[in-house]
Parts: structure tokens; C-alpha cells; sequence
């Protein structure tokens, strides 16, 4: 129904913002990762929602990103998990973080979440596993991880993937190739030869 909002902050509260747009004020929970610092009052901002409607009230949650809204729906689908549980966990996690922690089985990484105990990090891995895809992580990663500093180039993105792929290629999971990779300190002069040499060495530790 909404789509995204675009506007002034005009207050910013422990679990939620005032955004003013076209003269009227809405109230808007949001991750408390978007709201510690990040944002400001005064601050022109486009912020993508999802309206939550009940019964008895409706209510609009907010995200600076599509992809944390993506996340925040895909946690929607877990069986006991509603919104504030929902918001309460990308607090605590980004969309990245949860991705890879569920895609390796990481109970303990999303236990982290406020909220969140062992069991129902066991209930969102089984129910959301299945919707995850390891590349399309990987790509989103990746491209996260170029837009926060434009340092990659293109042949290095492709060097990381290849490494992925041959260490899955080899018998590991790709959930361990990935971590692998993403441990090597990677620089733009090397080849795929080289990371997959230096993520190897990571898998035998």
C-alpha cells in the first residue's frame, strides 16, 4: 500500500521516528540500528515501509534499505514471529548478518538478537533456509560491501565467487566456502588461484 516514504525527521524516539510528509507527521517503528545516530532531525530521508494492519490498529514500519524490508517480511513468514519480534532481531543483526548465520546453521550468531532464544533460531533456520540462496547472499554482500566503499573491482568480486565455487567444488559446504573466503584479506593484485590457496589454509584451523 505504501510503498516508501520521503521527508523530514522531525523526533526520533527510542523505537521509532516522526516523519513529515506533505504536512502530515507519521509515526514510523524502526530497527533501533537506524535509529542510534544514524539519523537526525532535520534530516531529509527515504525510508521504505511496510504497514502492519490489525483489528484493533495499523502500524508502519520502516527501513532505510529495500533489502532489510525484504528481510523483515521473510521474517514475518516464520511461524511466531511478528513484527515487533521481527524488528527486534534486525536490531541486533543487519539482513547480511542473518542471511550467512541461517545459510550456516549459526544458531548461536542469531540467538544474539534480543528476544530471540535457541529455539527459535532453530524455528527461522528450518523455515527460512530453504528460501535463502547462497550466491544471491554472496552477491548482495558483495554489493553492500561496494557501495560502503567503492574498492572492489569487478575482476576481484568474480576472483572471490570462482573461490567460493571451487572450494564447494572440493566437498565443502557453502556455507564454509563463504567464510572461508570472506576471512582472506583479500587485495586487488590477486587471482582466484591465490584466495582459493589462503581460504584453504583458513578451512584447516
Amino acid at each position: 500500500m505504501i510503498a516508501y516514504l520521503k521527508g523530514e525527521v522531525v523526533e526520533i524516539e527510542e523505537e521509532k521516528l516522526i516523519l513529515e510528509c506533505g504536512n502530515i507527521g507519521y509515526n514510523i517503528s524502526m530497527p533501533a540500528s537506524a535509529l542510534d545516530g544514524t539519523l537526525r532531525p532535520g534530516q531529509e530521508v527515504k525510508i521504505h515501509t511496510h504497514l502492519h494492519v490489525r483489528e484493533d490498529a495499523m502500524q508502519l514500519y520502516g527501513f532505510l534499505t529495500r533489502d532489510d524490508l525484504k528481510m523483515f517480511r521473510m521474517l514475518l513468514g516464520v511461524s511466531g514471529i511478528g513484527p515487533k519480534a521481527a524488528l527486534g532481531i534486525l536490531s541486533g543483526l543487519s539482513a547480511d548478518e542473518l542471511r550467512f548465520a541461517v545459510l550456516s546453521d549459526d544458531v548461536k550468531t542469531i540467538s544474539r538478537a534480543p528476544g530471540v532464544g535457541k529455539k527459535t533460531a532453530q524455528k527461522m533456520i528450518l523455515e527460512l533456509k530453504d528460501k535463502l540462496d547462497l550466491q544471491e547472499a554472496f552477491d548482495t554482500k558483495t554489493m553492500h560491501v561496494q557501495e560502503a566503499s567503492q574498492t572492489e573491482t569487478g575482476d576481484l568480486v568474480d576472483a572471490k565467487k570462482e573461490a567460493v565455487q571451487a572450494l564447494t567444488a572440493l566437498g565443502y559446504s557453502g556455507s564454509e566456502a563463504l567464510r572461508a573466503v570472506k576471512q582472506v584479506d583479500v587485495t586487488s593484485h590477486m587471482n582466484v588461484e591465490e584466495i582459493l590457496k589462503l581460504a584453504l589454509k583458513k578451512m584447516n584451523f
